[in-house]
């Protein structure tokens, strides 16, 4: 259905930033009747002398956060079946089902667009609802061919994907099995969004993601590891060595993102501790340090021009672009933290598997071979990567940031891609037990080894 534009929205974010960019995306999905609030109790009050016709609230927020919010709303006859969508980098789906419970009317999890948030303000004044096994689409069939729909996003962690897809375009491969079709999506919530809904059938995707949807009864499994090492955390350009130790400078400040489940949270997470700080989201316990949920390719910008961005850790080639420009300096790539460390992995379908098993083996032999085969030549992976990754120049790529890239210390690597669990089995634990966020799951459910075992002659 179609929403009046003019609608009045109360939005609540307590992160200034998150404010100007709600704004910003909200004006050009058509929404500029806006009305601002800090915090759960700040909305509270806004919404009871605004009279909004939609409340988009974020989760984590000192005083009162959005769940608190959203439950006084409901007490409240006046507001009981005020539209109220839930925009926040709360992205797990236990988080995603206490909304429901509580009464809210969607979820969008950061970082979003227009699109996106479009979507779910469409929804909450429909009062659609999705079944999210509900496949969407036919795959198309030819003889013994299957379509096999694989998404990816814009970051070297997927080359293995483009680097396939180049070699079968050239005719150096030919699948017996399957038809590729790429999809390149415009950051992690819609891969998400369409591995639940059954829209994807494979996708190229942060482990803790695909391990937090199996966890939620999401029908999928992991056939390999996409990639091991390639992030870098960035740090700010305003930090003085002279007058500042790192502790003192991370203290009170922010540092970004890319998803809540990731390991660029995790490693980034205990970094931090390790310096003696507490970091995390504003909720109920004292921190001092911010994560904040934000698109990678928006990171470098957000904090050349905020100085309360103290960092980001993120996939290439945004960091190093970032360092380049003189935007921020390297504080650590990820491979010196934990080197051969599990990122994204290859996460199919179990219908799939279960349907069209030679085309799962094919595929899964076919990138196994395809890392060897960036490992082989860089230069020409370097030029395979810019036509995949930013085939609109978009990014502003070129084969020398690649280049720049896969010669870092301990870079990112596409061969040994075996999907062991012990290094998936200690992101799980450090979430979980640490960080305080997802399930623990049966790996040996959820990891599907057949495929590997073929491919690397187990």
């Amino acid at each position: 259905m179609a929403v009046n534009p003019d609608i009045k929205i109360v939005v609540v974010d307590d992160s200034g930033t998150m404010r100007i960019m709600f704004k910003q995306i909200l004006a050009k999905a058509g929404y500029t009747n806006l009305v601002m609030a800090v915090n759960g109790a700040d909305g509270l009050e806004k919404v009871k002398t605004e009279k909004p016709d939609l409340v988009i609230s974020d989760w984590n927020m000192p005083q009162m956060d959005g769940l608190e919010f959203l439950q006084a709303l409901r007490k409240l006859d006046e507001f009981r079946d005020l539209p109220f969508i839930m925009a926040t980098a709360q992205s797990d789906k236990g988080q995603q089902n206490a909304i429901m419970e509580a009464g809210g009317n969607g979820h969008v999890p950061k970082p979003f667009d227009e699109e996106q948030i479009s979507q779910a303000i469409a929804r909450a004044f429909s009062g659609e609802t999705r079944d999210p096994f509900t496949r969407k689409k036919t795959r198309s069939i030819m003889g013994d061919r299957v379509e096999l729909n694989v998404a990816h996003i814009q970051i070297t962690d997927h080359l293995a994907l483009g680097a396939l897809k180049h070699r079968i375009d050239t005719g150096d491969v030919e699948p017996k099995h399957f038809d590729l079709t790429t999809s390149m999506k415009t950051g992690w919530n819609p891969i998400q969004e369409g591995l639940e809904s059954g829209e994807i059938d494979c996708a190229f995707v942060l482990a803790p993601i695909a391990m937090d949807l199996f966890a939620y009864d999401s029908p999928i499994r992991l056939v390999l590891f996409a990639h091991k090492n390639g992030s870098t955390f960035v740090r700010s350009r305003h930090y003085d060595h002279r007058f500042d130790s790192l502790q003192s400078f991370y203290k009170y400040k922010v540092v970004d993102i890319p998803h809540k489940m990731s390991i660029h949270h995790m490693l980034a997470h205990k970094f931090l501790k390790e310096l003696g700080l507490k970091p995390g989201v504003p909720g109920k316990k004292a921190i001092n340090v911010r994560f904040e949920v934000v698109p990678p390719v928006k990171m470098p910008q957000i904090m050349k021009e905020n100085e309360d961005v103290a960092g980001f850790m993120v996939a290439e080639p945004v960091a190093t672009k970032a360092i380049a420009a003189q935007v921020g300096n390297l504080e650590f790539y990820s491979a010196s933290r934990w080197d051969n460390h599990p990122c994204c992995v290859v996460a199919m379908q179990e219908d799939f598997i279960q349907q069209h098993p030679e085309a799962a083996q094919e595929f899964v032999s076919l990138l196994v071979e395809t890392g060897e085969y960036i490992e082989d030549d860089k230069n020409r992976a370097a030029r395979i990567a810019v036509d995949f990754l930013d085939p609109q120049g978009t990014l502003g790529l070129n084969p020398e940031v690649l280049k720049n890239v896969f010669s870092q210390p301990q870079a990112i690597r596409w061969d040994g891609l075996y999907p062991e669990a012990d290094g998936l089995d200690k992101i799980q634990r450090y979430m979980h037990d640490v960080m305080e966020i997802g399930k623990i799951i049966d790996l040996e459910k959820f990891i599907e080894t057949r495929f590997a075992d073929i491919a690397y002659n187990i």
